[in-house]
């Protein structure tokens, strides 16, 4: 069976692909939430020299649109367009059923230096809810209105947005002639696109350090499975675990990033270890004969979850990291169950599920046992949670293509993005970090 091969091995699935060009992710909504706030994002005023950097209400509007929890008012119909609190007539954008109102302008304080100005208005009360001005440089003035889409969603939803942080992902060409591997990060929205590393040789299972500043990866340069540790502000890169000719693979952090969990084989066996990554040594976790692969750590640092074969098929099983007790089978429903994802709060679990020769995105509730699937495609795999533990990222396919898609944990807001060139697997979303404040 393919996917059990791949599982078992822990090979990087390699798509025909044209050559790699300029990237940009496409994002589609599929699917919303019906009785969607409705809001109008009016387009922000510019106080500078040439032409404004960046549409920032156009990324506010787009942000909030995408979330699937707003329905925005077309900006083709707005007759009123207010750039400042003295202008805002409440009865004109109450009689075309606008809930709130966002408006802004961005000011050039001096050479290469903004600020965003924004204000949230409750448009039924005729009441300001937000109002902020975020001091940027022009090259980071997206990121700030990622911040200030974050606070609007926080203020209408009571959840905090995610608008402000990253994506990791690989992409994968093949040519007749090379094949080209790319470990990309972006914003959460698809810009903003940069190369981590690039390689002729499989790169694989990115895993973002609990303060945001690292990535850990798999790399095959040197013709086998190694695991390095980069720095995304300054490029520098270690090699952190290379032991013997076989497997290690599919790195995960504790959340105090003092530690990784790898796989790693000692013959034809692969199990569950833990790395200090001040001594560099190697702790065994688990011991036996079965295939061991892709651990997480709980919220906590006391316990792994990983993927199993021990039971005959793949499942998901739980270990006390100091290994004082058995590993106990954490997911029963359906005969695969793989590629375990923790959410923030450590309450949920999202798998790949697999049943009737089809893949998907399942999800349980570690606290009262209930399951349900997420996702609809045949071939759906690597989920990771977005850090408010709202939405989970993950890999399918599209018409033969590797797309991203995401879906909120109820299963009622669903979003494609796609490489405008090539194929992408293997998304990671971000933690939380100082910047996205």
């Amino acid at each position: 069976m393919i996917r059990m091969k791949k599982w078992m091995t822990g090979a990087l699935l390699v798509l025909l692909a044209a050559p790699l060009h300029a990237q940009v992710l496409r994002i589609e909504i599929t699917q919303g939430v019906s009785g969607a706030l409705p809001v109008a994002v009016v387009p922000f005023a510019w106080d500078g020299a040439g032409a404004q950097p960046i549409d920032a209400s156009a990324v506010i509007a787009a942000n909030l649109q995408r979330s699937g929890r707003f329905r925005l008012f077309p900006e083709a119909d707005m007759v009123d367009r207010p750039t400042e609190a003295a202008r805002v007539n409440f009865q004109t954008w109450r009689a075309f059923g606008v809930d709130n109102l966002v408006i802004g302008r961005v000011r050039q304080t001096s050479p290469g230096n903004h600020a965003l100005q924004f204000q949230l208005f409750d448009v039924l009360r005729g009441q300001q809810l937000l109002g902020y001005s975020i001091p940027t440089s022009a090259t980071n003035l997206r990121r700030a209105a990622h911040i200030a889409s974050d606070m609007i969603y926080e203020q209408l939803t009571g959840e905090r947005g995610a608008f402000a942080t990253r994506i990791a992902f690989i992409n994968a060409t093949r040519t007749a002639e090379v094949s080209s591997y790319v470990l990309f990060v972006a914003d959460a929205d698809g810009e903003n696109q940069q190369v981590v590393v690039r390689s002729p040789e499989p790169l694989m299972s990115p895993a973002w350090s609990p303060d945001g500043r690292r990535l850990a990866y798999v790399s095959f340069e040197n013709r086998r499975p190694e695991v390095f540790v980069q720095e995304l502000a300054t490029g520098t890169r270690e090699r952190v675990s290379a032991l013997g000719e076989g497997v290690n693979g599919a790195p995960a952090w504790s959340a105090d990033g003092r530690r990784l969990a790898l796989a790693l084989n000692e013959g034809a066996r692969v199990n569950i270890y833990v790395l200090d990554m001040e001594t560099r040594r190697h702790t065994r976790v688990t011991n036996g004969s079965a295939i061991d692969t892709e651990p997480v750590f709980s919220a906590d640092g006391r316990f792994i979850y990983f993927t199993s074969d021990r039971g005959g098929q793949p499942q998901i099983y739980r270990a006390a990291v100091d290994g004082d007790s058995r590993a106990q089978r954490v997911t029963f429903e359906g005969n695969y169950n793989a590629r375990p994802a923790l959410s923030p709060d450590g309450r949920l679990l999202a798998v790949v599920n697999g049943n009737d020769r089809r893949f998907r995105i399942g999800l349980y509730d570690l606290e009262t046992g209930a399951f349900r699937l997420l996702s609809d495609g045949r071939f759906d795999e690597s989920p990771s949670f977005a850090p408010n533990g709202r939405l989970v990222i993950y890999a399918t396919e599209d018409r033969g293509t590797g797309v991203l898609a995401t879906v909120s944990v109820d299963g009622r807001v669903r979003q494609r993005l796609g490489l405008a060139q090539g194929d992408v697997r293997e998304p990671a979303w971000s933690p939380y970090t100082d910047a996205t404040r």
